[in-house]
């Protein structure tokens, strides 16, 4: 009998997948299943920048397959006709890839990348699963619905998004090592500031940073996470500070996935932008953080994905108008001094993220 086998396809969505395959192959019945992913191979269009699915996937056994998928982008550059003109070309091989890979499954993590796969899955009779990440919903996974065999929902609230009888909740799937972080009941003697800015980096957040950074090393250790496009300039910031603040500013280009945990337990305070696997990882693992969300995004993702963690009691939304150096600084101390207090505080609502994964894979497992 030849092998099942899973096409799992997406884009910003490494951790979502990574999660899933961790589970897949913890699942006894699926334990030999071929798992395929199939991706955009640079994370910006016109950039050389790996995505990190084309990083990660071929290290854990996942074979990654490339597309030239375009998108229509809603800001005009000089990149626009050429993502344009490469719509025709990712619907041709999208069919190739289906055609020679025949998954039993395939399972969308949404983004422009997977629309031609989910498309011709559909004319091919091949069950789609779709997930969405956000509190509300992006483009391609609204366009994909209507094709969608199953919709899973990371949140009850992108519901109204999607068709109710298609529809399921099945939280966000998170990685093991997000699932091993150590709890803590007090902040450290010598306290660390996790800054992230998605898997891109944020040029809003690097700069925030450098700006205040003098000012905060005295006190804190700051993990600086910046992103491919400002590490070099992050860097030679670094470079002119006195020895002693240097040895406190920890500077990373990007950390691997399944090496996050380790730096979210170290973590005192957060300070993040918003996407939906970000705010997951936070809400799981529990420290007072300042978001502030990216403002140019489809239906204001980021800016719901924040209002929903804030509401569990230990996350704070300041819009990037509102987040000044002095006002970040402000709300940095009084994280601290309050700490204790703000966790006591914290909504004692369930985490709708820990049993996410084995929800998703199970859905998997009934088309397989």
């Amino acid at each position: 009998m030849d092998k099942k086998r899973i096409l799992l396809t997406g884009g910003h969505a490494a951790t979502t997948g990574i999660a899933v395959v961790e589970e897949i192959r913890k699942t006894e019945k699926l334990k030999d299943l071929e798992i395929f992913w199939v991706g955009s191979q640079t994370a910006i269009e016109g950039s050389k920048i790996s995505t990190m699915e084309s990083q990660i996937f071929p290290r854990i056994g996942v074979s990654f397959i490339p597309i030239s998928a375009g998108k229509i982008q809603t800001k005009f550059t000089r990149h626009t006709i050429p993502s344009v003109l490469k719509i025709p070309v990712g619907l041709i091989q999208a069919f190739w890839f289906l055609l020679k890979i025949r998954p039993n499954v395939v399972l969308s993590f949404g983004g422009y990348s997977s629309f031609p796969i989910v498309l011709w899955s559909w004319f091919f009779r091949i069950p789609v699963i779709l997930h969405e990440q956000t509190v509300a919903a992006g483009r391609a996974s609204i366009s994909s619905a209507f094709f969608a065999t199953k919709i899973a929902l990371a949140r009850t609230e992108s519901q109204k998004y999607f068709p109710i009888g298609k529809s399921i909740v099945t939280g966000n799937p998170l990685m093991s090592n997000i699932l091993n972080i150590v709890p803590k009941d007090n902040p450290s003697k010598s306290p660390t500031i996790l800054v992230i800015g998605g898997s891109r980096g944020s040029n809003f957040l690097n700069e925030l940073i450098t700006d205040i950074a003098v000012k905060l090393l005295s006190q804190f250790t700051i993990i600086h996470v910046t992103g491919m496009r400002d590490f070099e300039k992050v860097e030679k910031f670094k470079e002119t500070l006195p020895q002693d603040l240097k040895q406190n500013y920890k500077t990373y280009l990007s950390i691997n996935p399944t090496e996050m945990g380790s730096y979210y337990s170290q973590a005192d305070i957060i300070i993040s932008r918003s996407g939906a696997n970000s705010i997951s990882e936070i809400l799981y693992a529990r420290r007072p953080t300042i978001l502030i969300p990216l403002p140019r995004t489809f239906m204001g993702e980021q800016v719901k994905n924040a209002r929903y963690a804030e509401s569990f009691g230990f996350s704070f939304v300041f819009l990037e108008k509102e987040a000044t150096p002095e006002v970040i600084i402000k709300e940095i101390n009084k994280l601290l001094a309050d700490w204790q207090k703000i966790m006591e505080k914290a909504n004692g609502k369930d985490n709708p993220d820990i049993n996410a994964s084995k929800k998703v894979v199970d859905l998997v497992s009934t088309y397989i």
